[in-house]
């Protein structure tokens, strides 16, 4: 199958070089440091799921370079996507799957508006990897997942054919019955401990044993169970209870994304995660306190990191 990679970091580096490695032609989508990088010297990862090394990737600047492909898997910031509109077109055909892997749950919405609505696909991934550096990625921890499903839930030759395609590549891959269910539970995961984690500065460890900050976790998942039965979505009675036991599970020196981002003066996915809830809660009238309080003492932090206010770092 002929895919392209919008993103080889932490993410579209990984699942990009499995698909590469089981032999399907992919074409990664790079700028800057990481298109001279994977140039060179191909893409290298290393993972508790084994080690292995592309010596020579596919790799281009420029979408138009590519050309259609059958699938094309969106691995950037979830805050970027909306700028991909020229970087997708060129990579449209008639049969063409997009298949986002973003945080949050507002990236299939954002994709369809110029990729249309029959091509994309809901898509959620979890793992606990990094760029070590342009072309070197490392994956540390969970067992890499892919889930994937149609928009209206309906089971189709094309979600089984990309099941069995990220299976062949050694990818855990699934097409649940509701896959907005699980793209929520997702949701209350990373958001909750990219929130609370931020503002405290904290390892998933210490947020769970410290009895204030694990109240703060369990209050901003309850808002956001609150807000996916307010749009519709029939969540399990045990989401919240569930995503706890998912917190009490991860390794206890374990941080997020955006964490990582706000800490080291990057731009995060903040507005994607603490202020998707804090918009959707406003459109449905559903109050969301936590996760308002939250979004405002992290803002600040964000808008340094884009340019957009300068202050000294304490």
């Amino acid at each position: 199958m002929r895919i392209a990679v919008i993103g080889p970091g932490a993410v579209g580096g990984y699942f990009g070089g499995r698909l590469a490695q089981a032999g399907e032609d992919v074409y990664f989508l790079a700028h800057g440091k990481t298109l001279a990088a994977m140039r060179e010297r191909g893409l290298r990862v290393d993972s508790t799921k084994g080690d292995f090394a592309l010596p020579k990737v596919n790799v281009a600047e420029n979408a138009a370079e590519v050309g259609p492909v059958d699938l094309v898997l969106v691995c950037t910031k979830a805050w970027q996507v909306p700028e991909l509109a020229s970087t997708v077109r060129p990579l449209l055909g008639p049969e063409t799957v997009v298949l986002p892997l973003q945080n949050g749950v507002e990236a299939t919405e954002q994709l369809a508006q110029f990729a249309g609505d029959q091509r994309v696909l809901v898509g959620i991934c979890g793992l606990m990897s990094k760029v070590v550096e342009p072309g070197y990625i490392k994956h540390f921890g969970l067992d890499p997942f892919i889930t994937l499903g149609e928009r209206d839930n309906s089971h189709t030759p094309r979600t089984e054919s990309l099941k069995t395609l990220l299976t062949k590549a050694g990818i855990k891959a699934s097409n649940p019955a509701d896959v907005h269910v699980r793209l929520w539970m997702k949701m209350y995961f990373i958001t909750s401990v990219s929130g609370v984690g931020s503002v405290s500065r904290a390892a998933v460890g210490v947020l769970r044993e410290t009895p204030p900050t694990r109240e703060i976790l369990r209050r901003s998942i309850v808002e956001m169970d609150q807000l996916a039965r307010a749009t519709g979505v029939k969540m399990p009675e045990t989401a919240v209870n569930d995503t706890m036991k998912v917190i009490d599970e991860m390794p206890p020196a374990g941080t997020t994304s955006m964490q990582r981002d706000l800490l080291e003066g990057r731009p995060s996915e903040l507005d994607s995660l603490v202020g998707a809830v804090v918009r959707i809660g406003q459109k449905y009238g559903v109050a969301t306190p936590v996760n308002e309080t939250i979004y405002a003492a992290l803002v600040p932090a964000e808008l340094r990191a884009r340019g957009q206010m300068k202050f000294d770092r304490m």
